[in-house]
């Protein structure tokens, strides 16, 4: 049994503020370090439950946080960008489920340090009419592949947002959000406890999150509403996007792995306006 585990970093106890999310500061380091421990706990309980190979995918930012030199050795690690599947990298490697550890609540949501992809460039993302954030998209292309998701770790909103998304998964709060940039949280060594004893659980319950699996039929159409007039004025020079006013473009997709693809595009693409 093969288990991919998605790390992020808004979603870790202790990460409240953008500092702690970027390069280039003491708070970062630290909370890269709290984002490679809560990976470790979720390795070992995997290998608890029964997996026999374990690929841990660092998916925050530029793919390149996690401390290796730290993580169990047991472990295979996929890291750097770019890449086709961006945080679900490693699927392509035949995985039976997936763990997404320190995740965060969607754009224009009320989690900690909400944003969906791009805080920069995008507001808003809908597929078929339904608002989704990383979880759900990312969910929904492992879905895609015969992939279930088994596990979530992050704020109480993020959980909110995602467990009719994945009835079976097993949910992990590490803290709850009282704003944008504040909440409360558990400590680092309680959440990881956490985390472990519930990725240990989700091997166990795989057979019931396998008949679950989020998937989203083709053909795919995404709503982006995008953060200015200016940033969907940059994104239609694509001819197969449509503009549909002022801040919200159209497009569609054969699948979830191609609408992915051109979102972690045009979020590239969107560094020209910084």
């Amino acid at each position: 049994m093969k288990i991919l585990i998605s790390t992020d970093i808004e979603g870790i106890a202790g990460v409240f503020n953008a500092e702690q999310t970027r390069p280039g500061n003491g708070e970062y380091e630290r909370a890269r370090r709290w984002m490679t421990e809560e990976a470790n706990a979720a390795i070992r309980g995997a290998f608890a439950g029964g997996a026999h190979e374990v690929l841990v995918n660092d998916s925050h930012g530029t793919f390149r946080n996690l401390l290796v030199e730290a993580l169990d050795p047991r472990a295979r690690f996929v890291l750097g960008k770019p890449r086709y599947l961006g945080m679900m990298a490693g699927l392509e490697q035949g995985c039976d489920a997936v763990m997404m550890v320190g995740y965060h609540s969607r754009g224009q949501g009320r989690g900690v340090l909400a944003h969906t992809i791009s805080s920069f460039a995008f507001a808003r993302v809908l597929i078929n009419g339904q608002e989704l954030g990383e979880a759900g998209l990312y969910g929904a292309l492992a879905g895609e592949l015969g992939v279930p998701v088994v596990l979530g770790s992050g704020d109480d909103v993020f959980i909110a947002e995602n467990q009719s998304l994945f009835p079976h998964a097993q949910w992990i709060q590490t803290k709850t959000a009282t704003g944008h940039a504040s909440g409360v949280t558990l400590s680092p060594a309680d959440a990881q406890s956490a985390i472990a004893a519930g990725a240990q659980r989700a091997i166990g319950a795989l057979a019931h999150a396998r008949a679950g699996a989020f998937c989203i039929e083709s053909p795919i159409e995404c709503q982006l509403v995008t953060q200015s007039p200016g940033m969907a004025d940059l994104f239609c020079t694509l001819p197969m996007l449509r503009r549909l006013d002022g801040v919200s473009i159209l497009f569609s997709a054969t699948s979830m792995q191609e609408a992915v693809r051109l979102l972690n595009s045009l979020a590239a693409m969107s560094n020209m306006l910084r």
